[in-house]
């Protein structure tokens, strides 16, 4: 995975999805990053799925209504029984006779769901349908930059003798392939590849090809068997305090994103090549409302390794340095896991255990703040999970333990008084001593581990085409933290958003978010302290659709952070996007300019920054500079497609960009990237 995804968000996307469906996904990750909860490129993998091929909603159970994140819990089952007691829905107008359902979340789910008749589910597969009806995906991508960077400079062999670390082995282009079978939502078969930029191809430590491969095969409805997965795949149960190597967006101005969803065994199709795991899983019907998960896992992995002990892990993926090839596969993970659930009609309820064996003891490097850090070579852990609902009342969370009796814990209560309005509580209980190495869920501290916190939300719609959402994070770290060498901080996260929504057309929100979150700064000399940093982030943004063809946004944020002994740091960015779709021409053209000026990469500021199919971006803004962006798309009878991205940026006030071997030697980046999709 190249280094871009340190400051940038690579999630699936369509291009020409209608623009409400953009906006979704664009606000979900845009406060991922601002929250620091969204590392790996699977998190939007479904919505893009469905964008391509829509999820027929008259079909839909509840496991996949649950990877929309903007559906609470309670309009799902509304949906559910909407479907049950009036038949099949027709058109997308009939989801506004569902209970609860509002305009603004319709045109959301709009975009991902189609309204066909239903067909048997549980019928045997025929090989003769499957070849027939099948349709198939290929998508090729290349990114080219127009600069060179330290790592490529060439150097004399007796130089590279001395530091083989000192030039990147391969070419500084990254090249993506991607081919997907799909058959009436029960068969996806795939394999993704990818080559990142310095990353050798077919030559030197890599002879295989592409650096990373990624196959599936996925099975659904197989009479008692829901789910079968062979290949690469994910695995989400509970509240993922037990194991989630799906995404977790964590504190978003959505509520109903706050909950990690239990959504099972899924493929892996993206180009994370840190969480996902590699082997087989099952879901099997057990009886009417009990189903059972087993899956099991076998990966050798990255990390640095002295004797027979794992002393760093590494999670990026980069393989274009002799030293990176050195931390390639060195060790061996073997993973078994199952989920015993219950969903009846009240409530919900499940056991999930994994068990982890590594072939090297981890062992990370010591520091101050990883004193309590994963140790040994094998991980148990073991987890309840519940959900109850009492009329207006939600009841929901997962208590887990690791194989010493360290707990881990999450209680959500939420109050949904009537359709447009929600409160929810959440308490979490994060022993500093809890182990899992594969737990992610809500938290401040980016792991579940080290913290207690108590969250207050409220989401409600003030008038018919103005809504509100606040919520604030009280927080407390027991042991230190990085960069925080004081054991027993705290802070406070808050957020306050309205939006105003007068039609489709046009749409607007004002967002203002608060932060006070303690950190060391330097006093004098070497001495340093542990003081509360306080941030500011202030945000307007404006959609607007004058007609048909056309489709402006318009953005402003301002970013401050005041601290004792500090100057006071801040940043500003003002950005402008159209896009036209020229009818009767398969053609469709985005322009975005963006101005930006911060202090430094403190008060850096995220961009939605559309990109090509498959390459949904989120870069970060710092110093001072300007950014034009234009993106082409044109289809050839709407099976071969073929978008062109050309960026360049301009910095004001630098001579050059990064550091070590990513320098550039000026203060301008041209990039070209160019993508074919053929369907067939």
């Amino acid at each position: 995975m190249s280094k871009l995804f340190q400051t940038a968000l690579t999630i699936c996307f369509l291009i020409s999805l209608p623009v409400r469906g953009q906006e979704v996904l664009e606000e979900l990750a845009q406060q991922a990053m601002e929250n620091g909860a969204a590392q790996s490129e699977s998190m939007f993998e479904d919505l893009a799925d469905y964008s391509v091929s829509p999820l027929n909603i008259n079909q839909a159970t509840r496991e996949e209504l649950k990877r929309f994140p903007f559906l609470s819990d309670e309009l799902i089952e509304r949906i559910l029984y909407y479907l049950y007691k009036y038949g099949p829905m027709l058109t997308d107008n009939e989801l506004m006779m569902v209970e609860g359902m509002d305009r603004e979340t319709a045109e959301k789910l709009k975009p991902f769901v189609c309204f066909r008749q239903t067909e048997e589910t549980h019928k045997s597969l025929n090989l003769k349908q499957i070849l027939k009806y099948g349709k198939q995906e290929l998508t090729v991508r290349a990114d080219i930059p127009f600069y060179n960077r330290e790592g490529f400079k060439l150097h004399r062999k007796k130089t590279l003798e001395k530091d083989p670390n000192k030039q990147y082995i391969g070419r500084p282009y990254r090249h993506y392939l991607r081919y997907s079978f799909r058959y009436a939502n029960r068969i996806y078969a795939g394999l993704t590849a990818e080559n990142d930029a310095g990353e050798p191809f077919f030559s030197g430590k890599n002879r295989k090809g592409y650096d990373y491969y990624s196959p599936y095969l996925l099975l659904h409805d197989l009479y008692k068997i829901k789910t079968l997965v062979i290949g690469n795949y994910r695995s989400n149960y509970g509240y993922g305090l037990v194991v989630n190597s799906d995404f977790s967006l964590g504190k978003t101005a959505s509520l109903n994103t706050l909950f990690n969803r239990s959504t099972g065994l899924k493929k892996h199709s993206s180009v994370d090549e840190y969480n996902y795991f590699q082997g087989i899983g099952a879901s099997i019907q057990l009886f009417k409302r009990w189903t059972i998960d087993a899956f099991y896992s076998f990966r050798k992995m990255d990390g640095k390794v002295d004797g027979l002990c794992i002393t760093s892990l590494k999670r990026d993926g980069l393989h274009r340095l002799e030293r990176e090839f050195e931390r390639k596969n060195t060790y061996n993970n073997r993973l078994i896991g199952s989920h015993l659930n219950y969903n009846g009609k009240y409530g919900e309820f499940g056991l999930t255990a994994v068990h982890n064996v590594l072939n090297k003891r981890l062992k990370l490097t010591s520091r101050p703040y990883n004193n309590y850090a994963p140790a040994g070579r094998d991980f148990f852990n073991i987890g309840l999970n519940y959900k109850l609902f009492v009329k207006e009342f939600t009841l929901s969370g997962e208590i887990a333990a690791d194989k010493k009796g360290t707990v881990a814990a999450l209680n959500v209560l939420r109050y949904s008084p009537n359709p447009k309005t929600q409160f929810v509580v959440m308490n979490r209980y994060y022993d500093a001593k809890y182990q899992s190495l594969y737990a992610r869920s809500v938290s401040e501290g980016g792991t579940v581990q080290n913290e207690n916190a108590f969250y207050i939300g409220l989401e409600t719609k003030l008038l018919r085409k103005v809504s509100l959402t606040a919520y604030g994070d009280f927080f407390y770290f027991p042991w230190k933290k990085y960069l925080v060498s004081k054991a027993g901080t705290k802070g406070f996260d808050g957020l306050f958003q309205l939006n105003y929504s007068p039609s489709y057309e046009l749409n607007m929100f004002i967002r203002y978010k608060y932060k006070k979150k303690d950190r060391d700064v330097e006093i004098t000399g070497n001495k340093r302290q542990t003081v509360p940093l306080i941030q500011h982030r202030l945000r307007y943004q404006l959609n607007c659709r004058p007609n048909e063809q056309w489709t402006l946004k318009t953005v402003a944020e301002y970013h401050r952070i005041d601290g004792r002994y500090r100057k006071t740091k801040q940043g500003y960015l003002v950005s402008q996007t159209a896009g036209c779709v020229f009818e009767p021409l398969p053609l469709q053209i985005d322009f975005s300019a963006v101005w930006f000026d911060t202090t430094d990469y403190d008060t850096r500021i995220y961009l939605y920054e559309k990109s090509m199919l498959y390459a949904f971006s989120m870069p970060s803004f710092f110093y001072k500079g300007i950014k034009f962006v234009s993106n082409i798309r044109y289809a050839f009878a709407d099976r071969l497609i073929i978008q062109f991205k050309y960026g360049w940026m301009h910095y004001l006030n630098r001579k050059t960009i990064g550091t070590g071997l990513d320098l550039i030697n000026g203060c301008n980046k041209h990039d070209l990237c160019v993508q074919v999709r053929w369907k067939f």
